[in-house]
């Protein structure tokens, strides 16, 4: 299997990311909805715990959707994939280092690995995109974490609403190429 056909399994599997965005998207909006209308200590726990989630909800709506959640035996990129999913987990102690310093910083800091997190799947996926969506993460939490504090909910709704847009436009462009070659 060549490095393009890896590719492209993992992005015709997965629905460009869709799937996972979609997840995550809905979980910080959570986040971000009881950060502004409850406590930040509510937030950060729904959006801590609820992460070791996506994954398997990730996978439940793979298969509710006639998705194969997986890949075939030949393409090596999943064990890829398993290393990019354990960029942010490994990355939390450091988002709660500087939540801890101060706290506004939280969801700064977990767009910055966030967005860590997202530079392999440029490769994973064959999609520079990501890439884009990585660049945008980080840019967006150390302006948000240097220059806009205040409220404490905006990194959380402004990741929120960009995952979501996100995962629709990697599902477009899966579409596209899908269509292409039919």
């Amino acid at each position: 299997m060549t490095i393009a056909e890896a590719q492209r399994e993992v992005r015709t599997e997965f629905a460009g990311g869709f799937f996972g965005q979609a997840v995550s998207s809905v979980l910080w909006f959570v986040s971000a909805a009881l950060a502004t209308w409850s406590t930040p200590r509510s937030a950060i726990i729904a959006l801590v715990v609820g992460g070791f989630f996506i994954f398997p909800v990730t996978y439940a709506l793979l298969r509710a959707t006639g998705r194969r959640p997986g890949l075939s035996k030949g393409n090596t990129f999943g064990q890829l994939g398993m290393q990019a999913a354990f960029v942010l987990p490994l990355s939390l102690p450091l988002v709660a280092a500087a939540a801890t310093h101060h706290l506004e910083w939280f969801y700064p800091a977990f767009m910055v690995a966030l967005g860590a997190h997202y530079l392999p799947f440029v490769f994973l996926y064959g999609m520079r995109i990501f890439a884009l969506l990585a660049g945008i993460l980080v840019g967006a939490g150390v302006f948000i974490g240097l220059h806009l504090r205040e409220p404490f909910a905006l990194g959380g709704w402004f990741t929120a609403a960009l995952l979501l847009v996100f995962a629709f436009i990697g599902l477009v462009i899966v579409w596209r190429e899908e269509g292409e070659s039919k």
